[in-house]
């Protein structure tokens, strides 16, 4: 099985890098490095700007002193425990919900197949508000209740789509109204708790890195170190699959087996990232979109969509920072405004290339 380094899926183009077993390769597609080199420097930048501004001011000689463990108990206090985890989880939940929409759009084959739009998130919103309504739970717990939403959510859509296989129209026409309903039970869930808890549901549905601190950035980033190199494993048979069924069958893939594996790391994905900041909006939509304008190769290029996820994310929670320094603005209310411009041009797009 070969392994993908920077583009997972679709014709390849770059230079194949062999190791020692013959069982193995790395592929790496000269245009999709550069892009990521270039992703990975922006994002560095805006993790350096975000540590460094703010309220409080701080040299980057006074951060790295704070991160090595030799600085004032000021500069420690602002950077360990306020700005690096805030920043951590913004860059995690956004190459989280990227990875998880490059995966779920190249199975159906539709750019419109993200899990904020298929129901997959609104699944993990419901089982985390049960577990803070009902149970006043934990973070922990938050996260364990928005992974088995998601799943329940996921593995209910998989079967009301299957007939004899799973086809990606009727994978997302299903999705859609699942994820209706799981909206509907999210907003009665609200109505039927206190004030309090009300309060903070509600604010925790908009979406927001606000307050974060290690006990979000840690588990989504042990959920991102499994779950992500286990997509990148699965990069080819994702490329198979998007050739479609009967052309990946007659290339040796296990169709539905790598199918559920692909779903479920999607949804995983999806779900630790809703259960660390909300249901953010258009991230998992327009980044492996985006991605594939830069990079301008077929299939998922799973690095470099990860890689902007991330920026998009942590960018604008800086942007919401910056610019609403008194308000605390949630970064989920800024890129859901980006989003819903986004999905009018997008389906705009395809009206038009479906006109006869």
């Amino acid at each position: 099985m070969s392994t993908p380094g920077i583009s997972a899926g679709g014709p390849i183009t770059g230079r194949v890098l062999r190791g020692r077993r013959d069982d193995w390769s790395v592929r790496v597609n000269g245009r999709s490095f550069v892009v990521g080199a270039v992703l990975a420097v922006i994002l560095a930048c805006v993790v350096v700007v975000t540590l460094t501004t703010g309220e409080y001011p701080l040299s980057v000689a006074e951060v790295l002193r704070a991160l090595a463990g030799q600085g004032d108990s000021g500069a420690d206090f602002i950077v360990n425990t306020l700005r690096l985890p805030r920043v951590l989880t913004a860059v995690l939940v956004g190459a989280a919900l990227a990875v998880s929409g490059a995966i779920m759009q190249t199975l159906t084959r539709n750019p419109l197949a993200s899990p904020d739009i298929i129901g997959f998130t609104h699944g993990s919103a419901s089982g985390a508000l049960l577990v803070i309504i009902v149970m006043n739970g934990s973070m922990a717990q938050v996260a364990g209740g928005a992974l088995l939403g998601g799943l329940v959510t996921a593995v209910v859509i998989y079967l009301l789509a299957f007939t004899r296989g799973v086809q990606g129209f009727r994978f997302i026409l299903v999705g859609i109204g699942i994820g209706a309903m799981a909206l509907a039970l999210n907003s009665y869930l609200i109505t039927q708790a206190s004030l309090q808890d009300a309060l903070a549901a509600q604010g925790w549905l908009i979406g927001s890195i606000n307050g974060r601190g290690w006990d979000h950035a840690l588990p989504v980033g042990l959920a991102v170190a499994v779950l992500v190199p286990l997509a990148l494993h699965h990069g080819r048979r994702l490329g198979m699959l998007e050739l479609g069924d009967d052309a990946a069958k007659a290339l040796g893939v296990g169709v539905q087996t790598s199918r559920l594996v692909l779903i479920a790391v999607s949804v995983s994905l999806a779900a630790v990232a809703t259960a660390a900041a909300g249901p953010i909006a258009f991230v998992a939509l327009a980044a492996p979109q985006l991605t594939r304008k830069l990079t301008k190769v077929p299939g998922a290029s799973l690095i470099p969509a990860a890689l902007l996820g991330a920026l998009l994310l942590a960018g604008g929670d800086l942007a919401v920072q910056r610019l609403f320094p008194t308000s605390q603005l949630p970064v989920g209310t800024a890129t859901g405004v980006i989003g819903g411009l986004y999905m009018i041009w997008l389906l705009a797009r395809e009206w038009r290339r479906g006109r006869p």
